[in-house]
């Protein structure tokens, strides 16, 4: 299920790096991702997040998606383990060590951020935690 919206700030760096995530955590919403999207905001994200971490489970595919994304792959403590661009309608993207949740960004956001980084996503007020 695709829900509510937090906020993604980089505690590393002590900066905000997408202000409006939604979270996707089921299968079907993972799947669709942003497919048939045209576009997205500066301020806008979703996270992918998994059952297990893996590299194979953490891949994406750019199918169906018109634009480009800045990618960001996340262990289970939320540090970064790889970051990339992604180009529209490319089959395979993985990262270099097992992931379990994928932050989907504006590529501007990738300048924010380095391997290492520890991420933490905050709820939108009158929301839950994600």
């Amino acid at each position: 299920m695709v829900t509510g919206y937090s906020v993604a700030i980089n505690d590393t760096r002590d900066t905000t790096l997408v202000k409006h995530v939604r979270r996707a955590d089921t299968f079907f919403s993972r799947l669709r991702g942003l497919t048939f999207r045209r576009h997205l905001g500066a301020d806008e994200g979703l996270l992918l997040v998994g059952r297990n971490e893996s590299r194979a489970e953490a891949a994406i595919h750019m199918f169906f998606v018109f634009f480009s994304i800045g990618v960001v792959w996340l262990d289970r403590e939320n540090r970064v383990v790889d970051q990339v661009v992604a180009r529209p309608f490319r089959p395979y993207y993985a990262p270099s060590g097992p992931a379990i949740g994928i932050l989907e960004c504006h590529p501007d956001c990738l300048g924010q951020v380095a391997v290492g980084d520890r991420l933490r996503f905050v709820p939108h007020e009158g929301e839950h935690a994600t």
